[in-house]
This record gives structure tokens, sequence and C-alpha cells, in this order.
């Protein structure tokens, strides 16, 4: 089983839950992610394959009294 949560190179990445059979499976479900804005990673472990996503919060601009 993966891990839930994956730091890799410094940023925090999770892990959608599927363990897939094949790269080309996996793939689809990254090209998917990409489409909505997330960061992806495709992850192989002893012949199966994890994806893992991040999305960055958009920066909130707070106005405020000055």
């Amino acid at each position: 089983m993966a891990e839930n949560v994956k730091i890799i190179d410094g940023k925090k990445f999770m892990w959608d839950g599927i363990n897939y059979e094949s790269e080309s499976a996996a793939k689809e479900n990254v090209d998917e992610y990409s489409k909505d804005r997330f960061e992806t990673k495709l992850i192989e472990e002893d012949g199966k394959y994890f994806v893992y996503s991040r999305r960055a919060a958009a920066e909130v601009k707070i106005e405020g009294n000055r």
C-alpha cells in the first residue's frame, strides 16, 4: 500500500488512493488532475503505479482598514 502523503522536492503531495496496475491507467488520471491545475507525480513501486497530487492555494489578498 502506498503512503498517503509524500514529500517530494520539499512539497507535500497526497495519494489519490488508487493502486493502478498499469502505467497507462495511472497516466490517464494524471492527465485529468493536470487539467484541473493540480501538480502531479507518478510513482512506480513493486510493479504498481501511484498518483500523487497537490494544488497550491491561490494567493488571497485581504483588503483592510489602514
